[in-house]
């Protein structure tokens, strides 16, 4: 498979909703906030939100969404608790009030990066694949956004998804230039370059990241193919110890035992 960890959200959505400025519905900000800055009306639907992204992260997307109703009833014009809204949605499969949050957000601030971002993520995922570049565009293009490197690699995913894999490579090499700590990046740049037959510069991605703690059986068994492809015997033994001793279970080793390097 070539999009490792693609269902983990936390992996692709963009959730700093908690930094937005008040009085504005931007979503980054040079200035930290203040409370002689902040209406009380605002700083309530802060808290509230902290709160939901805090449940959001932990996974409890009900307990998030009533705190978000409580935030937005604080302010209902809070974009980036409509932003949060759009995702809890999207984690229970419930691609219309999913929209329905992500499109309220972006009519409060067309411009908002996050939400640009996110309902790019929710078009992809409904296959409005050229709807969610142009997404992922107006994402980029704000010069004060600071999850450049994740919309890259979202932007890749999509790409990839349209069969367009030359423009997917340029997605995924500037995300990794930007966050070369991101595995998800790390490793859809390996499988790529693979996949078009570039073996040595694959080689050098899924290497760097099966020789980190974030390696997987997915990573492993990938090395396992492009060391195979380069006829590194050694390298294919060492990678399938790791996967044997650490993954003796996932179908990766199976397929190894099997020899369907193709899988």
């Amino acid at each position: 498979m070539a999009l490792l960890w693609l269902l983990l959200a936390a992996g692709l959505v963009q959730l700093t909703a908690c930094a937005g400025a008040p009085g504005s519905n931007t979503t980054t900000t040079a200035e930290p906030i203040t409370d002689s800055d902040e209406p009380e009306t605002r700083k309530r639907a802060r808290i509230r939100l902290e709160l939901a992204s805090s449940y959001f992260e932990q996974g409890q997307n009900t307990v998030a969404l009533d705190e978000i109703k409580q935030s937005l009833a604080a302010d209902p014009g809070y974009g980036p608790a409509y932003v949060l809204r759009g995702l809890a949605y999207m984690r229970l499969n419930d691609p219309r009030l999913a929209e329905d949050s992500f499109r309220r957000a972006l009519q409060i601030n067309p411009r908002d990066p996050d939400a640009l971002h996110n309902y790019g993520w929710f078009a992809c995922n409904q296959a409005r694949y050229t709807e969610a570049l142009q997404f992922f565009t107006q994402a980029l293009a704000s010069p004060v956004y600071g999850g450049q490197a994740k919309t890259y690699m979202a932007k890749g995913i999509c790409q990839t998804r349209m069969g367009q894999l030359a423009e997917a490579e340029g997605s995924f090499a500037r995300s990794y230039e930007l966050d070369a700590a991101n595995p998800i990046t790390g490793y859809n740049l390996a499988s790529l370059l693979f996949k078009r037959g570039d073996d040595t510069r694959a080689q050098f991605y899924i290497r760097r990241l099966n020789n980190s703690d974030l390696a997987n059986a997915e990573t492993l068994w990938l090395g396992i193919k492009v060391e195979r492809k380069l006829n590194n015997n050694a390298a294919v033994g060492q990678l399938a110890q790791q996967l044997e001793r650490r993954y003796p279970k996932s179908r990766e080793w199976a397929a190894y035992q099997r020899g369907s390097f193709h899988e």
